[in-house]
């Protein structure tokens, strides 16, 4: 054989890390698009005017009995999904984690979810249950998904990689909900063109999003590996497992810091996510296709805020280049207080101010974490992780509009928001996280 195709084991294996990397990137490009088309722009609007369709004279439903007015029946329905998920997500997490097998879990919850998403072709009428039904199950599995998704991280991608390979997995995420989202924008803005109804365009553009989450999600499966597990107990019901999860966690404070410091300020990050559109239409008083194209442009700007953020990250640190971010944020919420209204460029300002640090600040946090879990543990631990990302993101939406209802004022309501991100800028600040990570019994990379 010439020695020029002989072949290193030490090659061998990082081609194979590689084919993992580049499968794994593939499940965010496959899951996100289910979170920017359903979730952030048609479900809320259509499902909301599906439940007044069966709402009485008094505009209730009532769904097993219990009066909910129609307007609000799409958050309690997130709200349900996010306490199924936190009952589900440390069971799963820890069965992941005794037995080695992430991918058949991780199938299985990819496909219930893009079944579920599918389904939502068929909500039409006042069919508000089924809806209802549908987004539970929807979102509750996605986030069981993406918490064993997150948890192939630490497996696929030594130290020194973490921080690129994150951000490369969260801007396959956005440029894939991008995409979508613009053909799904065509479909419903030129639906007449199309022959179809402007419902029937919402419920295909619902569909598609299933569909593509299914699909997709077959790179990942193919490419991605199981790893065996040491023999341990077996697994806990529902709230004890997670209460096990958390006594381990407490012989890693560090750990425990880390995470709190990131559910404060991700809480920030995502009531801003789901609060700008409010703030946009009801104080600065833009209409729909304005707001529609300012989510589309934060899509497009997380892809290089991602990567821009993780090359900074190579020279500056993850921690350093996060809290960076943060100080972005705060610059960010402060710019946004001061908007005209009626002037959909500032907003679009706006919209490519936190499209330009969103990828980047959530991509930087999964991945500096992934270092402060003990090696054997990732599903469960990132089990809490996801948990603090979904289980308490009602703090900020209460603290939001505790603000408006005491002030009257969105500008304040908006601005009170950076609470959150000093908060969290100052607990990260002082997570000493190379201490954090030798104590997790992960080896510390040169630059973090």
């Amino acid at each position: 054989m010439d020695s020029g195709t002989v072949r290193t084991p030490a090659a061998d294996q990082a081609a194979g890390r590689r084919r993992e990397q580049r499968g794994w990137y593939f499940y965010d490009w496959a899951c996100s698009v289910y979170s920017t088309s359903v979730v952030t722009v048609f479900l809320g609007p259509y499902l909301t005017s599906v439940a007044e369709e069966a709402a009485d004279a008094d505009g209730f439903v009532r769904p097993l009995g219990i009066p909910v007015r129609a307007g609000s029946f799409f958050a309690y329905s997130v709200s349900l999904s996010v306490i199924v998920a936190v009952l589900v997500m440390p069971l799963v997490g820890a069965a992941a984690d005794r037995s080695g097998r992430k991918k058949p879990l991780l199938a299985a919850a990819a496909y219930v979810g893009a079944a579920a998403t599918t389904g939502m072709f068929f909500l039409d009428g006042d069919r508000y249950l089924l809806g209802g039904l549908l987004l539970i199950v929807a979102n509750a599995a996605q986030s069981v998904a993406m918490m064993l998704y997150n948890s192939y991280l630490p497996q696929i991608a030594p130290p020194e990689e973490r921080d690129a390979v994150s951000s490369r997995g969260w801007a396959f995420g956005y440029a894939a909900g991008s995409l979508v989202l613009v053909a799904n924008l065509v479909l419903y803005t030129a639906h007449d063109t199309f022959g179809v109804s402007e419902t029937t365009a919402v419920r295909i553009c619902l569909a598609s999003a299933g569909l593509w989450w299914g699909a997709f999600t077959l790179i990942p499966l193919r490419r991605l590996r199981d790893r065996d597990a040491p023999a341990r107990e077996t697994t806990l019901p529902g709230f004890r497992q997670l209460a096990a999860t958390v006594r381990d966690m407490r012989r890693h404070p560090l750990t425990l810091a880390f995470l709190l410091a990131y559910l404060v300020y991700n809480d920030g990050i995502q009531t801003v996510i789901s609060q700008a559109s409010l703030y946009g239409s009801e104080e600065l008083g833009l209409g729909q296709s304005t707001l529609i194209g300012a989510v589309l442009l934060v899509q497009v700007l997380a892809v290089a805020g991602a990567l821009a953020l993780g090359r900074l990250a190579r020279v500056y640190g993850a921690k350093r280049a996060i809290l960076g971010s943060l100080v972005a944020w705060t610059v960010t919420l402060a710019a946004g207080y001061f908007l005209p209204a009626g002037a959909p460029v500032w907003f679009f300002v706006l919209a490519a101010g936190i499209g330009l640090v969103l990828g980047g600040s959530q991509a930087l946090s999964r991945s500096l974490f992934s270092q402060l879990v003990p090696p054997g543990k990732e599903a469960e631990y990132f089990a809490a992780y996801e948990m603090s990302d979904r289980g308490t993101s009602w703090l900020g939406p209460l603290l939001f509009g505790l603000t408006y209802q005491l002030t009257g004022s969105y500008r304040d309501a908006i601005i009170s928001l950076v609470a959150f991100f000093m908060l969290g800028f100052v607990l990260l600040a002082r997570v000493p996280v190379r201490r954090a990570i030798a104590d997790a019994g992960n080896p510390v990379p040169d630059r973090i």
